[in-house]
């Protein structure tokens, strides 16, 4: 309806054919002709126009400019000089319906015929002056405008994508946080609850300490992952090395662990080794049936500047994880988004090690 109303405005405009068809002294037969073939030119001519909002074959557009330019040219030259406005339709509807590269050809085309036509129809170089500079500024001024409406719909295009975008990474970072998260905690929760089940009734008191393990761990979990919902949990390298001594006694594993780093690391790169240390030490316990585990903390010097290497390893038979799960593709994606990298794998017949290494330079 908007567009609708926007298009009537314009087709007054052709006011002079109108008042030529009515007043202008020709016969019935003349008068009816000339009002079939103005209802033609308007109908053939708003399809045109109103279509452009949908893509058409460019060959489709020139056919149906051919037609209306045709009628303009026929009418002129048949009902007289009032008649050469309908030429500053065609260069309007070609400057909306074509692409820029076609349109600005097809414009100055019309306008030449337009100065042709006029030639030709006894006073049409009196209207000449008054039709030439709407034709051009009315053709060349939609063509901005198609070009305003196509960049306008590719912006909301892009801006869509940008918020589905931003939707999946959202999704992927409480995907990857809870999985961390609830897979350290519950592993940690079934062993004591395990341990706690063989100490009744013979250790009632070991048994109960257990127990308000258990329930300590649900509540930092329950804590954990409430900030994981908000965005704002970002584990650290102590409070993770704490963590996993404390797993890893729980499941009768040895820990050989590194103290806490001395000085101050960036964030994300602490946050990104943390969760890493988490993963392997869940993996550990879950998985290896190992006896020992070692983990190490060291900056390398590579060529591409210092890295901080976390390496986990532990004596538990071959055979560890082949593929990567949920939590080792989450680490890839969050190692990986530091410029680091993630390898996981038997280093011999025995044994399971994943060595996560992320820069300390500047993100590339």
């Amino acid at each position: 309806m908007v567009k609708m109303l926007w298009i009537s405005i314009w087709l007054f405009y052709l006011s002079a054919p109108v008042t030529d068809l009515v007043s202008g002294g020709h016969s019935l037969g003349t008068r009816l002709l000339g009002g079939l073939g103005l209802a033609a030119f308007v109908a053939w001519y708003l399809v045109l126009v109103f279509r452009t909002a949908r893509p058409m074959p460019v060959r489709r557009v020139l056919f149906s400019l051919a037609v209306l330019a045709t009628q303009a040219m026929v009418l002129s030259l048949t009902l007289g000089r009032e008649w050469l406005v309908l030429f500053v339709y065609v260069a309007i509807s070609s400057g909306a319906a074509l692409p820029a590269r076609y349109a600005r050809w097809t414009v100055l085309g019309t306008t030449a015929l337009l100065a042709v036509t006029a030639n030709a129809v006894p006073g049409g170089t009196a209207y000449l002056a008054g039709l030439l500079i709407p034709a051009l500024m009315g053709g060349f001024a939609m063509v901005g405008v198609r070009a305003m409406i196509r960049t306008t719909i590719e912006l909301r295009e892009a801006r869509a994508t940008v918020a589905q975008l931003a939707a999946n990474e959202e999704r992927l970072r409480m995907a990857r946080d809870l999985h961390d998260l609830l897979g350290h905690s519950l592993s940690l929760i079934t062993l004591k609850s395990e341990l706690a089940g063989r100490m009744l009734p013979g250790q009632p008191q070991e048994a109960a300490r257990q127990v308000a393990d258990i329930e300590q761990v649900s509540r930092q979990a329950l804590v954990d992952v409430r900030e994981a919902v908000s965005g704002y949990r970002r584990p650290t390298l102590p409070g993770e090395l704490a963590g996993a001594r404390t797993a890893l006694a729980a499941a009768g594993v040895l820990a050989d662990l590194p103290s806490p780093p001395s000085g101050d690391l960036p964030e994300e790169v602490e946050s990104a080794l943390a969760w890493s240390l988490r993963e392997a030490v869940t993996n550990v316990v879950r998985h290896s049936g190992a006896k020992r585990c070692r983990v190490t903390l060291e900056t390398r010097q590579t060529l591409d500047g210092p890295v901080l290497e976390l390496t986990v390893t532990d004596d538990g038979p071959a055979g560890g994880p082949s593929t990567f799960g949920n939590g080792l593709t989450g680490l890839t994606e969050r190692l990986t988004a530091l410029g680091g990298s993630l390898s996981a794998g038997s280093p011999g017949r025995s044994g399971f090690a994943l060595t996560a290494r992320v820069p300390l330079g500047s993100r590339p």
